[in-house]
């Protein structure tokens, strides 16, 4: 692919879902649950240099996945982004919320080294979400498709288990069954 010399040629992009929003194109994802992946897609494109991220969040019952690789130079992007879904635990852990307990605690997997706690848009319903995520999902450069799905304040914390458990009125399962139909039916 032929890109302008302000661009960056990214090899693959796997993201969260697609989505268009305010001029940036978002193609990909990948979604995993438990050791198995429910949905993978990779997209080619040019893109500026901060679009060439990477990073995770971790609800215990689905994983979100961004993976990147870029190049600089004409036609370079023939080759595929390392596949992100597939990490080993790090050995922090963090606390998660199931159905109305957020007692449980998750085990975070390769580079999530920040608890995290927030509020995810589940059908127009706002739920408590907690579990591990990575620095770019802490930061103020998440992709934009993570800040449409991510609702409310993101809260993140460094230490073993101090995103606070909580009891919440929230499914997690409603929170899971949406994120398996975007991947579905989009």
């Amino acid at each position: 692919m032929l890109c302008i010399s302000l661009y960056n040629c990214i090899v693959t992009i796997k993201a969260f879902y697609s989505i268009l929003l305010s001029g940036f194109v978002f193609n990909g994802f990948s979604l995993v649950s438990g050791s198995y992946k429910l949905a993978d897609s990779k997209m080619k494109t040019c893109a500026a240099a901060e679009e060439c991220t990477g990073g995770s969040v971790n609800f215990g019952g689905a994983r979100i996945v961004i993976t990147s690789k870029c190049c600089t130079s004409d036609l370079c992007n023939s080759q595929d982004a390392p596949d992100g879904s597939i990490s080993s635990p790090n050995g922090k852990k963090c606390f998660l919320c199931d159905e109305i307990d957020c007692t449980r605690t998750l085990t975070c997997n390769g580079n999530e080294e920040y608890c995290i706690s927030t509020s995810v848009n589940v059908a127009g319903q706002n739920i408590t979400a907690k579990g591990c995520a990575s620095k770019l999902i802490c930061s103020n450069m998440q992709p934009a498709p993570m800040k449409e799905f991510i609702s409310g304040e993101i809260r993140c914390c460094q230490g073993d288990l101090c995103n606070s458990a909580t009891s919440t009125t929230a499914s997690l399962l409603l929170f899971v069954t949406l994120l398996t139909s975007l991947v579905l039916f989009s």
